[in-house]
């Protein structure tokens, strides 16, 4: 469990007090920096002091030599200070920013040893196989091990590969008292995508609704979080499919109103995305009821009961195969969006629904622009 040993080592720095005078968070795995974020709190910032102790920046809004400054000079008020600074792309941009590095630099020679800088670089995203990273994504991950590295310490927060996902999962049951049935770990992990962190906040969800059974079953994990999140997500691509722009964009506002809003927008982009491709493949091999949408669909890739009849409707609005391929590489995009660090989530799948609500192009205007000349 590679991400998660790092993690650990991360987290055994903090609680020892053998830090670095910065660190670079590398990566946009919200789960791993919440993690990192409430062991330094717990660690290094006392409850009553947390105002005077633990202070958030962003480049984009504040010149990184103040925030150095302030890092440099002690606190009257507390004994140790937490600097979490954003906007870390900033220091990669346009022009010379040799003197900007240096100033990072010359201050982890002589840092204040009652602080800590951490430098969070999250419009890099790591998947959990390295060697499938953006070769954007990549060339800034060098440039920042390249520059920083030698003065910095480098934390990955990479993406989770689905098996050491579901590990985790059974062991933090544990930690807990709660046995998980394999089939439930599995199809909890595979629900949200093995985005660690909502399986994280279902997961603490499932805990409560188990209580003193102390066991969660694949029942318990169709019920509490399949059933929520599925059909919400059935009601939007049904209003999508219906090309009911209104209806679709009040559904979306809901499904971001609720539990982890824009934080979960990878996952419910994920979930479209496979409701998408469900419908391509419904609608290649012209099923038309439930029987044939079994042997359609393989294991893994199965919509639920309460959701089958839904699903075939839905892909039979669609008048060809091309128009749920556009829809496909939509999503592709509004996901690439997501991952590079936007200002707002929310307008990255608000104009998602607009392009995917939008009336098809004719066929002649689509070979037109798609086709090489």
């Amino acid at each position: 469990m590679k991400a998660f040993a790092q993690a650990d080592r991360f987290v055994s720095e903090v609680e020892g007090k053998k830090l670095r005078p910065a660190y670079v968070f590398v990566g946009d795995e919200v789960f791993f920096r919440k993690r990192f974020r409430e062991a330094i709190l717990e660690h290094l910032v006392p409850n009553d002091l947390r105002d005077f102790s633990f202070f958030e920046f962003d480049l984009a809004e504040t010149d990184l030599t103040e925030i150095l400054d302030r890092a440099r000079t002690p606190s009257l008020m507390a004994p140790f200070q937490v600097f979490f600074v954003r906007g870390v792309k900033t220091l990669f941009g346009r022009g010379s920013n040799h003197e900007k590095l240096s100033a990072i630099e010359e201050y982890c020679k002589n840092p204040n040893p009652d602080a800590l800088v951490v430098l969070v670089a999250d419009h890099i995203s790591i998947p959990a196989d390295a060697r499938r990273m953006d070769m954007t994504d990549k060339e800034r991950y060098e440039r920042i091990r390249e520059t920083m590295g030698s003065f910095c310490g480098i934390v990955e927060l990479a993406r989770v590969e689905e098996s050491e996902a579901v590990r985790w999962v059974t062991e933090y049951c544990t930690t807990r008292g709660v046995k998980i049935e394999p089939d439930g770990a599995r199809e909890l992990v595979d629900a949200l995508g093995g985005d660690m962190m909502m399986i994280s906040n279902e997961l603490e969800k499932l805990i409560l609704y188990v209580g003193e059974k102390k066991r969660i079953t694949l029942g318990d994990v169709e019920t509490m979080v399949l059933a929520a999140k599925q059909r919400s997500l059935y009601e939007l691509t049904d209003a999508i499919s219906a090309k009911d722009r209104v209806r679709a964009l009040e559904i979306l506002d809901a499904i971001l109103s609720t539990g982890d809003g824009e934080e979960a927008a990878i996952g419910h982009l994920y979930m479209l995305a496979k409701t998408f491709r469900q419908m391509l493949v419904i609608l290649e091999r012209n099923v038309r009821d439930q029987r044939a949408l079994w042997a359609a669909l393989w294991q893994g890739f199965r919509v639920p009961p309460f959701a089958a009849e839904d699903v075939i409707r839905q892909a039979r609005r669609y008048k060809s195969k091309r128009e749920l391929t556009s829809g496909i590489r939509l999503i592709a995009k509004a996901d690439l969006a997501l991952r590079s660090n936007p200002p707002s989530k929310r307008l990255v799948l608000e104009k998602l629904i607009l392009d995917l609500t939008a009336e098809p192009r004719p066929e002649s205007e689509w070979m037109q622009n798609e086709l090489p000349v």
